[in-house]
């Protein structure tokens, strides 16, 4: 690197020089081309392929269990289940107030349908997870949650939706 004073008022100019052994940068490839295409072997691929279960989010597998209970209730119940939506959302609004006044923090929520909307069972994936202990606990959670929240939409008991209630 040579340093240098110019003549217009002493300001600082900076420039690279090739070391001696360097080659010229004439020909040389850029750090970002260097870094992504190491050796000549062609970008880098996915670590796991998406077919394998560890490439999904902790998100992502949680959405699965809940849809897979709404499947499983569609099968056993049929039509009276037509058109309900089923959603995921991270935490119910307004927590922070809920927490301020020690209530208990809902798991889900239903909201009936009307006026052209469906009606929606909404699960909150943040309080799913802190209530249960383990993994398996957790699936087993989610199913109970959809059950016992489509149980209060149809008015009937979590029992006659599906046999395997609390039990699953």
């Amino acid at each position: 690197m040579a340093h240098g004073s110019g003549a217009e008022g002493g300001s600082l100019r900076i420039r690279a020089v090739p070391a001696a052994d360097e080659p010229s940068g004439r020909g040389r490839r850029s750090f970002r081309e260097r870094r992504r295409n190491r050796h000549g072997r062609g970008l880098r691929g996915e670590i796991l392929p998406a077919v394998l279960p560890a490439s999904r989010t902790r998100a992502e597998r949680f959405e699965d269990w809940v849809f897979d209970a709404a499947e499983r209730l569609q099968d056993l119940n049929g039509s009276r289940l037509d058109g309900v939506e089923y959603a995921v959302e991270e935490i119910p609004p307004g927590l922070e107030q809920i927490l301020v006044e020690r209530g208990r923090v809902p798991q889900g929520k239903y909201t009936p349908g009307g006026a052209g909307r469906a009606p929606r069972i909404t699960i909150y994936r943040r309080v799913v997870e802190t209530e249960a202990g383990a993994r398996t606990e957790l699936q087993d959670l989610v199913h109970d949650i959809v059950v016992e929240y489509t149980a209060l939409m149809l008015g009937v008991a979590p029992e006659t939706l599906d046999p395997y209630y609390r039990g699953y």
